[in-house]
């Protein structure tokens, strides 16, 4: 059983973030039901890895901006404003903001 051919993914940089973690998700539920060839598993384990690796590094490019701009407003940025952007955007509930 494949789930899609190689040639017809969009190469992962390609993928806005969204689409990368939905990918990833499939990609472990498929290795999780245990549906796959080995060949087949191999290649999506491998799939899943590319698009592991681009989430963590857009992650802490997202992460480093977020602190630059902290560090701009720093002062002005109080812990309600904080915590209300934590909740509107989820990806930022494990950045922590430490006054200096």
């Amino acid at each position: 059983m494949r789930t899609m051919e190689t040639g017809d993914r969009k190469p992962v940089e390609e993928l806005t973030f969204r689409e990368a973690m939905g990918e990833l998700d499939g990609i472990v539920r498929v290795l999780e039901s245990n549906s796959l060839e080995l060949e087949d598993s191999l290649v999506s384990y491998e799939r899943g890895v590319s698009l592991l690796r681009a989430l963590q590094g857009r992650l802490n490019e997202a992460q480093q901006k977020v602190e630059v701009l902290m560090g701009e407003l720093e002062g002005e940025v109080d812990d309600a404003v904080l915590s209300r952007l934590r909740a509107e955007i989820p990806e930022l509930k494990n950045l922590w903001y430490v006054k200096l």
